[in-house]
């Protein structure tokens, strides 16, 4: 059969060459969550006949169009009919290779498995793999729970809909040259908080062997919490909660100017997410990291990690300075009233401790919970990002979300920022992408990156030239631990 052909379980799908690697794009993984099966569950994909082309990419979940605009995706592409994936392969007639599945990131309300930075072309060339990024619901679509206020609705839409994404991987991968025996979830930001809830689903056991963790742990919104933004957007769209299926005949407008009024009044900000994972006895039934301390990701090894600058992506050097009261409140939230005294002074009401606030407690805090739960259970291996350009108006720091093309080997996103991709760049780029490709094939990322254990905490640095540095920033981390045990 000629290698562009696949034969799923739903039909043949046929792809197109793109220099050495082949794509499907645009396939559909679930039936369309449109008209009565809005705000339900996943469902199995319809059958088609004949040969069906997988030329482009599907349409992405609705979504705020200036968050869109950011990542390159364009009005006209949305649609709540948005449940797709797009795979790439080497253009080889090799079998059972590895298979890399991606998760996209953008705070569970924005982004596609479709943008340009995820293009999976060079890393399945080069890591002779298999690489699957796709969509999922988004927002309230994919994360208003419903399920607190009608058992007949199901909570973590969004989570369902990966982990459909992942049993059709498992169900037909093989068509694409892929093991499904060997594949490994990574994602970032949201994404990787999604990995962190989907260590913790029962319904997702047995789907992914592996995981890498960017930038995101632990991340879950309390039912109350959960429940009381439900009631709040229902009540926008004047409907009465024993009337809730009434939801489901609102006009995407309507639902789209709902979610942004309950984020407006609802306080949301870089450190607090509305939209996302809430915890469900029938969906995630416990907090991820307590999940996980317990067993719940038995023998799944782990690569976790965070950029050295996250929250500089969220507050600009030139953001004006926090009223103190307002940055002490949320020193507050995030350390417990009892611990804000000591710590105060690590994060003033400056533009650099809001960004240090963020980068700590948001991103760096989660990340060594979830890593020290795991590594009771599995081996597991730590990363900081610390690569950047001095000086540079995006890249002058080691921001939030700044590993990923080098991952994915899409370097030409730096010439847009009029940054030079020399030798240094592109040397960076195949020691991360062989450590990620070494990781889905092996369960290990290369032998001189040691696992991570409480005692010395070896960690890898990425840099222009990487090294191997025990418990970084330890002081930190100590008063971090400190507050946590003491809570």
């Amino acid at each position: 059969m000629d290698k562009i052909l696949a034969e799923t379980k739903q039909g043949q799908l046929k792809g197109k060459v793109e220099g050495e690697s082949i794509s499907w794009k645009g396939i559909p993984y679930a039936k369309a969550p449109v008209g009565k099966l809005r705000f339900e569950p996943p469902q199995q994909p319809e059958n088609w006949q004949g040969v069906r082309e997988a030329f482009d990419f599907g349409p992405v979940c609705p979504q705020p169009p200036e968050d869109a605009a950011m990542q390159g995706i364009n009005p006209e592409d949305m649609s709540e009919d948005c449940l797709y994936l797009n795979v790439w392969t080497p253009n080889t007639s090799k079998k059972d290779l590895p298979v890399m599945v991606w998760i996209h990131g953008g705070a569970f309300t924005s982004g596609a498995g479709s943008c340009y930075l995820y293009n999976g072309a060079r890393l399945a060339i080069q890591g002779e793999v298999v690489v699957v990024t796709l969509n999922y619901r988004l927002g309230a679509l994919g994360f208003l729970h419903l399920a607190g206020l009608d058992d007949h609705f199901t909570a973590n839409l969004g989570l369902l809909d990966q982990i459909a994404a992942l049993r059709w991987v498992k169900n037909n991968i093989a068509a694409f040259g892929g093991d499904p025996q060997q594949v490994t979830i990574f994602g970032e930001s949201a994404g990787s908080m999604s990995i962190a809830s989907l260590f913790a689903m029962p319904q997702a056991k047995g789907l992914f062997n592996k995981a890498i963790m960017e930038s995101g742990a632990s991340q879950v919104v309390p039912t109350g919490q959960a429940v009381h933004i439900a009631k709040d957007f229902i009540s926008m769209l004047d409907i009465e909660p024993d009337h809730l299926s009434a939801i489901k005949d609102e006009s995407l407008d309507s639902l789209m100017k709902a979610s942004e009024k309950v984020y407006q009044e609802n306080g949301g900000d870089e450190s607090v997410l509305l939209f996302q994972p809430a915890i469900d006895d029938n969906t995630l039934p416990q907090y991820p990291t307590d999940a996980v301390a317990a067993g719940s990701a038995a023998d799944i090894p782990l690569m976790i990690g965070t950029n050295h600058d996250e929250g500089v992506f969220f507050v600009r050097p030139d953001a004006e300075e926090m009223p103190e009261g307002k940055m002490d409140e949320i020193v507050k939230r995030m350390a417990g009233r009892e611990n804000a005294d000591q710590i105060r002074e690590y994060y003033p009401p400056s533009a650099e401790g809001q960004a240090r606030l963020i980068t700590d407690f948001v991103f760096w805090k989660p990340a060594l919970e979830f890593a020290e739960a795991q590594t009771n259970y599995a081996p597991v291996w730590m990363y900081r990002f610390d690569w950047h350009v001095p000086g540079h108006p995006y890249a002058g720091k080691a921001v939030h979300a700044l590993e990923i093309p080098f991952v994915f080997q899409n370097l030409d996103y730096f010439r847009k920022l009029e940054v030079e991709v020399g030798m240094s760049l592109e040397k960076l780029s195949t020691r991360m992408q062989n450590a990620w490709v070494s990781f889905a094939r092996t369960g290990e990322p290369g032998s001189d990156w040691p696992a991570y254990d409480l005692e010395v905490r070896k960690t890898k640095i990425f840099n222009e030239s990487d090294r191997i540095i025990a418990d970084p920033h330890k002081e930190k981390r100590r008063m971090i631990q400190d507050i946590e045990s003491r809570k």
